[in-house]
């Protein structure tokens, strides 16, 4: 039986438009949210395995604003790179071309959650310029080194063995609906059990929604080789962390060493969550990225 979505009611007031561009010789399919001549654009990039949806409940809590958010190239419905690999490199190349592509006018604003905050920093760092960024779950420092690095050594493990399995074996084994909720257990904070029960019915929707396993494999190489602190000292926009209390990949004390690694950042730490503020606690992420866009210093 589908689990409704708690934040439903207050994404349906919100118009959407879905749209594709081709982007290096493949499909990217996004969702155009809000108003279309809204002075302010904000582009979210999502997470690993994750597609659009997963940012959807932030969406539903912000008004005034344009939101495009795509499908990363080879998960949800948009195309895989049809040669590029899905490296850290290649995604912020091809995020600096489809945000050329969208002939945005007016304040332009790149968000980016978990792997999508890499992939977001390792473009601005090679010239993307949005006038602000907004980093959600920011990777601060290397995967496994976090609480819980051994779950990411176990994730390794996971991704490792389905490359080995013969091509079919392992794509299902990607695919397993277990393994897809083991880990949705591991990071779902919550104690609201009606919210539990829609955050692992999303993982079990979208989780597994990737072109092939070569794209999980390479994106997965991808998220737990990199990190945001490369790149921070590169990036010049004006930036908000949005953290958590309670995340498994990366502890609080990192957070506060990468914030001051930018040219202007703000930390904000959101206490009892953990990787999955999207989820769990979206209405406090957007008022926090309301105020911040809202105290624009640059007309000071």
């Amino acid at each position: 039986m589908p689990v409704e979505s708690p934040y439903a009611d207050q994404l349906d007031r919100i118009p959407v438009r879905e749209r594709s561009l081709i982007v290096d010789g493949a499909e990217t399919r996004f969702w155009d949210y809000g108003d279309q001549e809204a002075s302010t654009t904000i582009v979210m990039v999502h997470g690993f395995r994750g597609d659009h949806h997963g940012l959807e409940p932030v969406v539903a809590q912000l008004s005034g604003f344009r939101i495009i958010a795509p499908d990363l190239p080879g998960f949800g419905s948009s195309a895989p790179f049809p040669e590029a690999t899905h490296s850290v490199e290649g995604y912020a190349a091809w995020l600096g071309r489809f945000i050329e592509e969208l002939h945005l006018t007016g304040r332009v604003v790149l968000l980016g959650h978990s792997f999508g905050s890499i992939v977001s920093s390792a473009a601005v760092a090679g010239g993307l310029r949005p006038d602000d960024l907004i980093l959600v779950n920011p990777i601060a420092a290397p995967a496994l080194q976090g609480p819980r690095g051994v779950l990411t050594r176990l994730a390794v493990f996971y991704y490792w063995s389905s490359a080995k399995l013969p091509k079919r074996l392992g794509f299902a084994f990607l695919r397993n609906k277990g393994v897809v909720r083991i880990m949705s257990v591991a990071m779902s904070k919550t104690k609201d059990p009606t919210l539990r029960r829609w955050i692992h019915a999303q993982h079990d929707q979208y989780f597994s929604a990737f072109a092939d396993r070569e794209v999980v494999l390479e994106s997965f190489t991808a998220s737990v080789s990199h990190d945001v602190s490369e790149y921070a000292d590169r990036i010049p926009s004006r930036t908000l962390l949005i953290a958590a209390e309670r995340d498994d990949i990366t502890p609080v004390a990192a957070q506060y060493a990468l914030a001051k690694r930018f040219a202007d950042a703000q930390l904000h730490v959101i206490p009892g969550v953990g990787h999955l503020i999207h989820y769990e606690e979206p209405h406090d992420a957007a008022q926090r990225l309301t105020a911040f866009l809202a105290d624009d210093r640059t007309d000071a």
